[in-house]
């Protein structure tokens, strides 16, 4: 674990949610596993709510992580760290919104949200470079999540 992330208290709520319930704490790619952490609830969020639910969800776990990534982003002393994914699980959760939840969706997903999380194309790279605190962290994810799922819907709307 490197000396940013030793910062943290896994007992405070905000720092536990901010990394992810622990995934944004793996050594490589922590931005990947909390993508893939993010699926298992997505799945059963999408299953339980109906859509105005997990919509509901989606925007309250918007606003919650803005301040939780703040206020780890602070105690890391470290703008937007690897190790806060909370925005990784709301990009995840935008990707699959009224998405049929299958293998193949789950996985078309993953992929099509990493890709536009890791390559940031205009303008989720603009934001990601000047917007800061806990709402940046969360906004470049937010609109790779809305890409996502713009994609995955053409692909699974011709299928």
């Amino acid at each position: 674990m490197d000396h940013y992330l030793k910062r943290l208290s896994m007992t405070n709520p905000m720092h536990l949610l901010a990394v992810g319930f622990g995934s944004g704490l793996a050594p490589k790619a922590p931005g990947t596993f909390g993508s893939l952490a993010a699926l298992p609830l997505v799945v059963l969020l999408s299953w339980w709510l109906p859509l105005w639910g997990y919509l509901c969800f989606l925007v309250i776990g918007f606003g919650i992580g803005v301040y939780s990534c703040q206020v780890a982003s602070r105690a890391m002393g470290i703008h937007d760290h690897g190790g806060i994914v909370w925005d990784e699980f709301i990009g995840m959760g935008i990707t699959m919104i009224a998405v049929p939840i299958s293998w193949p969706s789950a996985l078309v997903g993953f992929v099509l949200f990493r890709l536009f999380d890791i390559t940031k194309p205009w303008p989720i790279r603009w934001l990601d470079q000047h917007v800061k605190g806990g709402f940046g962290i969360m906004i470049d994810d937010v609109l790779a999540g809305i890409m996502a799922w713009i994609v995955q819907l053409i692909l699974f709307s011709y299928l």
